[in-house]
């Protein structure tokens, strides 16, 4: 006859692992020392061999622990993936999303592929230019949320990553040494603008604009290039520029914040599960920004 097992036994056999200890998988289960070490005899009573042994140094997994471990923990993915299938809502459509170009390839492929698993009947279009404009257009109705990249977060607003804004330029280059000061900037809406200006001023530096575009991969080329500096976030310097800090003579640019815009009535299903999915995994980058 075919045994079943118990998957809430495995998932406090793989908490007390990953813990390191049952006192430490009390919070993570939200079950008392004494149920979780209850839950862990059941589990090598079932199997029928010791799991888990005590030691002075702490716990230590006994040859079969070993072998359920890895096993256990495949089982509980699949469980999970199942019922989050099964309980999740099939939406389709069309979800419009704005996101700024300086922050695209940093930032996008962290929720979107996840996204378009959970919900792979919903097409995400994107929108991708300043915060200003896309403002703009989550007020005239044209998108259905957006993320900004700002100073400070409207009222309207969640923000959800403070970053540095530093200044960044070629490996080994020199073209924070000209004066007046090449930089590669953002159109005039660009939300660098202002504080690369205020701050260059601040410090009696000169500088002129090498573009004036909206496309991010081409401001990153000039600066690649050694044509100019730019200023980017922190968490989103392009792997072939480098961080230009006190050394390079350059004056300390003001921190910004990445925030989230929806309509004010809220936005439909699909966009706040969108939003959800950013939420989460925004979180997960700014507890690497910090």
């Amino acid at each position: 006859m075919p045994h079943n097992l118990d998957v809430s036994l495995l998932r406090a056999f793989v908490a007390v692992v990953d813990a390191g200890g049952m006192t430490a998988a009390t919070g993570v289960l939200n079950l008392t020392q004494a149920a979780v070490s209850q839950q862990i005899k059941r589990l090598e009573e079932m199997v029928g061999q010791e799991l888990i042994t005590r030691e002075r140094r702490g716990m230590k997994l006994t040859s079969a622990g070993e072998r359920l471990f890895g096993r256990a923990k495949r089982l509980l993915a699949l469980n999970d993936d199942i019922w989050t299938e099964m309980t999740t809502p099939v939406y389709e459509g069309e979800v419009r999303l704005g996101i700024p170009s300086d922050i695209v390839n940093a930032y996008l492929p962290t929720f979107l592929k996840g996204f378009a698993q959970t919900y792979p009947k919903v097409q995400v279009s994107l929108r991708c230019t300043s915060s200003f404009e896309l403002l703009d257009l989550l007020h005239s109705g044209k998108i259905d949320l957006t993320l900004t990249t700002e100073l400070e977060c409207g009222p309207d607003g969640e923000n959800l990553i403070v970053d540095k804004l530093v200044w960044a330029g070629a490996r080994g280059g020199e073209a924070y040494r000209q004066r007046p000061l090449p930089v590669s900037i953002g159109c005039s809406d660009c939300a660098f603008r202002a504080p690369i200006r205020d701050v260059l001023h601040k410090a009696g530096i000169e500088w002129r604009s090498t573009t004036e575009i909206t496309n991010n991969d081409a401001q990153v080329a000039t600066a690649a290039a050694d044509i100019a500096v730019m200023a980017v976030l922190a968490s989103t310097v392009p792997s072939g520029l480098e961080v230009l800090g006190k050394d390079s003579g350059l004056p300390l640019l003001p921190p910004f914040m990445v925030n989230l815009y929806l309509p004010k009535n809220g936005g439909n299903h699909i966009a706040q599960e969108l939003a959800r999915h950013i939420r989460q995994a925004l979180g997960e980058q700014r507890r690497m920004v910090a």
